[in-house]
């Protein structure tokens, strides 16, 4: 099997990425950058977000699996101390896969230019420094005209990052849909928008389209870009997903619960 180690850059990570390779040159295991089939990320799950959109390109051939060297994560969730125990069975083959969703998201631009992206927290949608107003459909017919600081579409794992923080729900990954939440909508007796999260389906599609400004700020999980001349922005729930390493029980709501309720 071809693997790969990510790590955080500090030197704790560094030094445990270090000793992970060191246990697998006692087996038949193959270091291999470009071409892994299973990826360690050393850090927490920023690092993981930065794995994923390295090795974006390989999602149908390669599976992920996080050590935390700082607070309990939702994808990093190994403790440094476990690392031998996770090269042996590894190297064993006992462990299952978990299918996470994933976000796309579609740039349309003028002269019928588009890019797309995928990200497996959320997206973001700002405006470049002017007001914020973009007309939202849905399914291609037209919900509202929202106003205010931007707006959010999560995946069903990222509802418990960004998502949260702007009062949406959380949703056990599991359920192939999007959410998308409002950052500071502005209702008064002019203007007014559902003021409420959407939970929407693999089949639906959520189009936004510029009213005056075409140049927003997007983020796909922790990139952040620039875009000019704007003429649309789609979100679908993408056909990939990505695969994530299970060698023991770890329940989503559990991890809920250890990461908000109680240390």
């Amino acid at each position: 099997m071809k693997y790969a180690v990510t790590s955080r850059g500090d030197e704790k990570s560094d030094l445990l990425r270090l000793k992970i390779i060191g246990y697998f040159e006692d087996f038949d295991m193959s270091y291999d950058e470009a071409e892994p089939e299973i990826v360690i990320t050393i850090g927490g799950d920023g690092t993981l977000l930065a794995a994923f959109h390295e090795y974006q390109h390989r999602l149908d051939k390669v599976t992920f699996v996080g050590i935390h060297t700082g607070h309990l994560g939702f994808y990093a969730d190994w403790r440094p101390a476990e690392a031998e125990k996770l090269v042996f069975a590894i190297v064993e083959g006992k462990y299952d896969t978990a299918a996470y969703p994933l976000l796309k998201t579609t740039i349309k631009y003028g002269g019928n230019k588009e890019k797309i992206y995928l990200a497996l927290n959320e997206s973001t949608v700002k405006s470049s420094g002017g007001p914020f107003v973009v007309d939202v459909s849905i399914n291609e017919s037209h919900f509202e005209r929202f106003r205010g600081d931007g707006l959010c579409m999560s995946t069903p794992s990222g509802t418990t990052a960004y998502n949260k923080a702007l009062g949406g729900a959380l949703m056990h990954p599991s359920i192939e849909a999007m959410q998308l939440t409002e950052m500071a909508s502005i209702n008064n007796r002019v203007y007014r928008t559902v003021g409420s999260p959407l939970i929407l389906p693999k089949h639906h599609s959520v189009t936004l389209k510029p009213v005056n400004d075409k140049d927003f700020q997007v983020s796909m999980d922790h990139l952040s870009i620039l875009h000019r001349d704007v003429h649309e922005i789609r979100y679908d729930v993408a056909q990939q997903k990505v695969m994530f390493a299970r060698f023991r029980p770890f329940p989503f709501w559990k991890r809920v619960h250890d990461s908000f309720i109680e240390e």
